[in-house]
């Protein structure tokens, strides 16, 4: 009974948010962080388009037999989408999934045709797969090209070399809260790549039940694009023992890490990923992460939108949180900045901002921060 109340009433937020004039993209920022995020198909069909700016009055055309013809990406998306069986709900009838795939295809190949700076890789229709079971074809379409050019423009560039880039944060995250995983990772020379399939696709392709992906997809939309690497980083901080007990080579931590358990508690973890993101945020990290290179990644332009903060209607409710809760921060604030080379202080992070509920705050107002200039168009 109370989970049912909790539900219902932020489904009425939720919906105030979105009847507000105008709309209240901070607060749904904030609905989708949350715990149990968006809650259902309908209500991510409304919002999704609104944490991207999408105009659902101007939605793309139909595609037309002409845009499978002399594609240069057609047959790599098609032996792509012939693959993700999995990705169906299983018992759905053959004929409605090959249905379907031939939307996934043309989804596909629309956002290409109309954005050739944007090159398609293996794993991007693991995303585009998921906007298409929950919101149809067509408004599908709209939200990728949105998303495309920038959440995930920095994977689908000519090289990999951004894409190397945004992995490269994921051990500083790791070292500033557990230095010990750090150093052993550091020992079996692991890398990062067995986390590669996990960024790319936002975990679609690595989890097996839906709820979770598009739950995830909820707290990604809504915050920073470099969040999924954060994600990446909890996981494998919340496998800290099982990474300590692995024989330290690289074989062993690879094929131990590219596991994904299906079980994880994820709730939990998108909390820890809200509380580092907070306590380390991309500009401290971006030295370590190889900061030649961060001027050509999306994840360096969000200064230049900062103008969208100002856009936004104040989120009274948070800001009387944050206030209230200041003091808690401040006295977590000296464990947190002590020195990395303290071997024996091993960061309490995880857990301190979530009791504080500071971190869906300090995630919203980067959000709101970054946002592009389409964040600031009105919808009718």
């Amino acid at each position: 009974a109370d989970f049912d109340s909790k539900k219902k009433r932020k489904v009425a937020e939720i919906y105030q948010a979105l009847n507000s004039d105008p709309i209240d993209v901070a607060a749904l920022r904030r609905m989708a962080i949350s715990e149990g995020g968006l809650l259902t198909d309908e209500i991510r069909c409304k919002v999704w388009p609104k944490l991207l700016s999408v105009n659902t009055d101007d939605l793309p055309p139909p595609p037309g037999k002409e845009l499978r013809e002399d594609n240069k990406d057609y047959q790599q998306v098609l032996l792509d989408v012939r693959r993700s069986l999995r990705r169906f709900p299983p018992g759905m009838p053959d004929d409605q999934r090959e249905g379907l795939q031939e939307e996934l295809i043309d989804i596909i190949l629309h956002v290409l045709k109309r954005n050739p700076q944007l090159h398609y890789y293996q794993g991007y229709h693991d995303i585009v797969v998921t906007f298409l079971l929950v919101v149809g074809d067509r408004l599908a379409t709209a939200l990728v090209e949105k998303l495309s050019t920038h959440h995930l423009r920095d994977f689908m560039d000519p090289t990999m070399d951004n894409t190397k880039h945004i992995l490269n944060y994921l051990m500083p995250i790791i070292d500033q809260v557990n230095p010990e995983v750090h150093d052993f990772m550091q020992s079996a020379e692991v890398g990062t790549i067995f986390a590669l399939s996990w960024l790319i696709t936002w975990f679609g392709h690595v989890l097996s039940d839906f709820r979770h992906v598009v739950r995830l997809y909820d707290f990604f939309l809504a915050c920073h694009p470099l969040m999924p690497i954060y994600f990446a980083a909890v996981i494998v901080l919340y496998r800290e023992q099982e990474v300590l007990d692995c024989e330290c080579d690289m074989a062993s931590v690879h094929h131990l890490l590219s596991q994904i358990p299906q079980d994880l508690p994820y709730e939990t973890l998108i909390s820890r990923a809200g509380d580092l993101f907070v306590q380390f945020p991309p500009s401290e990290l971006a030295r370590e992460a190889a900061q030649q290179q961060a001027e050509r990644t999306a994840a360096s332009t969000f200064k230049d939108f900062e103008l969208a903060s100002v856009q936004q209607r104040p989120d009274t409710v948070l800001r009387q949180r944050f206030r209230e809760r200041l003091r808690g921060e401040e006295r977590t604030k000296s464990i947190l900045t002590k020195p990395r080379t303290n071997r024996f202080v091993k960061l309490a992070v995880m857990g301190l901002t979530v009791a504080l509920g500071a971190a869906a705050l300090a995630v919203v107002k980067s959000a709101l921060e970054w946002a592009p200039k389409f964040e600031l168009q009105i919808f009718p």
